[in-house]
């Protein structure tokens, strides 16, 4: 009996080893470049993409400056695509445009490469370098591309990208506030609305402008109250006028009250 499962573990090793290499090792050691191309052509039919990509990239060297090199090299694009390495994937696709301008599969890639540095978006705390060669690679692809099927999906993208930036700014205004550097709130939250105009946010920002000025004067020296204080009764005053409808109005109303009759009193003491 153990020599029946001896001989069966052997013979199974026997056939793994012969089906190695007969399948990819095999294409990997062969010098004949058309076997090799074909067989990587079937491990990429198959999903069989680290198998592929292997083939492929010993390809390269080989196939440059003749016709199969552009098909080859769209597939081997798209094999680090497909096993979600955004990095390389993002890198040739990019190769490839550059490569290959004029071929059909460009506007494809061209989209897909803004979008593999979509992929590689760090959350809004992190650093958003990617997120910002995203927007701009997208942007790229939609001024030259307009009448493409991935407009749409490529301006959601962008959006996407667009609300991170605004929350690690937004963020960052808020640790101002919190930390007690009230200045720096005031000047950062009125950052935030410039740079993002259309954000439904902006009434909050501005909220907070009102706010971080209102702390800000009362922790400054009487002869630079007044006017820090008018800073804050502005900065109310553009809420109301910019957001009639504002949830936060009431709130800031409060600030307001208290700013205007603190002015008022400090210009009576100047009597």
């Amino acid at each position: 009996m153990y020599l029946r499962i001896r001989h069966l573990v052997l013979l199974m090793l026997t056939v793994s080893l012969l089906y190695g290499c007969s399948g990819y090792e095999r294409a990997l050691k062969s010098k004949d470049v058309n076997y090799k191309l074909k067989r990587a052509n079937e491990f990429y039919d198959r999903k069989k993409w680290q198998q592929a990509n292997g083939l492929y990239e010993s390809l390269i060297p080989v196939l440059k400056n003749t016709r199969n090199y552009e098909p080859m090299y769209y597939r081997y694009a798209y094999t680090f695509y497909n096993m979600k390495d955004w990095l390389s994937a993002s890198y040739h696709f990019k190769n490839y445009v550059e490569a290959f301008p004029t071929s059909k599969e460009s506007e494809e890639l061209e989209f897909l490469y803004g979008y593999c540095l979509h992929k590689m978006s760090n959350k809004p705390s992190l650093d958003q370098s990617n997120t910002e060669r995203a927007m701009d690679a997208l942007q790229v692809f939609i001024n030259g591309h307009p009448e493409s099927k991935h407009v749409a999906e490529a301006s959601k993208y962008i959006d996407e990208g667009r609300l991170k930036l605004e929350e690690k700014e937004a963020a960052a205004a808020k640790l101002y506030y919190n930390i007690g550097q009230y200045k720096a709130a005031g000047i950062a939250f009125k950052q935030v609305m410039r740079n993002f105009p259309e954000s439904a946010q902006s009434d909050y920002y501005q909220y907070m402008t009102v706010k971080a000025w209102y702390k800000y004067a009362g922790e400054s020296i009487k002869e630079k109250q007044e006017e820090r204080y008018a800073t804050a009764i502005n900065a109310y005053r553009e809420l109301v006028d910019g957001y009639p409808k504002s949830q936060y109005l009431r709130d800031a109303e409060e600030y307001y009250t208290k700013a205007d009759n603190i002015v008022k009193k400090l210009r009576n003491e100047l009597k």
